[in-house]
C-alpha cells in the first residue's frame, strides 16, 4: 500500500490517542489520592438542605463538616471573562486558603471567606 498524507495523519492521530490513554492510565496507577466520588442523585440530595445534614469539606479525603465558604473571582488567562471559584471547607482547610490569582487582579477581583450559617446551633431539635 502506498504511503499517503491521509494515512500518515491517521497514524499520528492514533498514536496521540494511545499516548493520552497511556498517560491517563499511568497517572491513575501512581496517584496517591482516591478517585473523587461521583455525584449521584442520592449524594446530591444529601446536601440539598435537609436540616440534619450539613455540607462536608470540599477537599478530597476530608469528611469534616464545612464551616466556611471561600470565593475567588478572577480574570481568566484566556481572556474569556471572569471565573468564580467557590468551595465550602472545614476550618483546617480554610486556614490553608489564600489568594492564588493575584497576577489576574482587576477592578472586580474578589477573594472572600464567609462563615456558613451554623444550622446545628439554630435547630431546636
Amino acid at each position: 500500500m502506498a504511503d499517503s498524507k491521509e494515512g500518515r495523519e491517521k497514524q499520528a492521530g492514533d498514536e496521540e490517542r494511545r499516548q493520552r490513554e497511556r498517560e491517563t492510565t499511568e497517572a491513575r496507577t501512581r496517584a496517591d489520592e482516591a478517585e473523587p466520588r461521583t455525584e449521584t442523585d442520592a449524594t446530591r440530595r444529601e446536601g440539598d438542605g435537609g436540616s440534619d445534614s450539613s455540607p462536608r469539606c470540599h477537599r478530597r479525603g476530608c469528611d469534616e463538616p464545612a464551616t466556611f465558604e471561600v470565593l475567588e473571582r478572577y480574570q481568566e488567562e484566556t481572556g474569556h471573562g471572569a471565573v468564580e471559584a467557590r468551595a465550602v471547607l472545614c476550618r483546617k482547610h480554610t486556614d490553608d486558603e489564600s489568594p492564588t490569582n493575584l497576577d489576574a487582579v482587576y477592578e472586580d477581583y474578589v477573594f472572600r471567606v464567609v462563615p456558613l450559617p451554623a444550622t446545628s446551633e439554630t435547630d431546636p431539635a
